[in-house]
């Protein structure tokens, strides 16, 4: 048997699937970090982000158990879209179409690291200041575009998964990143915030 530690994701999926819990184990641990920041950014609010997070590995645990999966694409990108589902069940039950505003602790400065830059300090504190404003900025877009532009330049994900995790048309997720870029644009100019990198 090959080592667990050796597979791939959509391996170990296969593994539990066949009756390894193990695998399922080292599943979680591999993509709960990544999973749970997303969530946290779409729902901006811990208490929720942890109930769509438990409930988004019951359906996961639920599906795979159920023999749903197939390995035909990346496993994080499954996950995903099933995270994105129970977002977006919960906001159909509660008859809100609209992301919860966010909190005075959820500042998304934990998205990107201080240490990008290293350079000298003026350098790194205009830089640090620009992305501050970009945070600040995305989190006023609507709620689809800064999914997308979430998913594209902190998850690295491909429009593909992005257009399969969010259940839209690779062009439906093309159009919000082109929307969420003019907004971002947009916002900039009316608030007089330069968003240029300093190299």
């Amino acid at each position: 048997m090959k080592n667990l530690n050796g597979m791939t994701d959509e391996q170990l999926a296969l593994s539990y699937i066949d009756g390894n819990n193990r695998a399922f184990d080292l599943l979680l641990s591999r993509n709960q970090a990544k999973l749970y920041s997303y969530i946290l950014f779409v729902v901006h609010d811990r208490d929720k982000a942890d109930d769509v997070f438990q409930e988004t590995f019951v359906k996961v645990i639920t599906r795979l158990q159920a023999g749903q999966y197939a390995a035909s694409g990346k496993f994080s990108a499954w996950i995903m879209r099933i995270a994105h589902n129970v977002i977006m069940d919960g906001y159909r039950d509660q008859r809100n179409e609209r992301i919860v505003e966010p909190t005075e602790d959820n500042d998304l400065s934990n998205l990107s690291g201080d240490d990008l830059y290293e350079s000298d300090i003026e350098r790194q504190y205009v830089n640090q200041q620009v992305l501050a404003d970009v945070r600040r900025i995305m989190e006023s877009l609507p709620a689809p575009q800064r999914e997308v532009v979430y998913m594209r330049y902190y998850q690295q994900m491909s429009f593909k998964e992005i257009s399969q995790a969010t259940n839209v048309s690779i062009n439906t997720a093309l159009g919000r990143m082109r929307y969420a870029i003019l907004n971002m644009r947009r916002l900039a100019k009316q608030h007089d915030i330069e968003l240029s990198i300093l190299q």
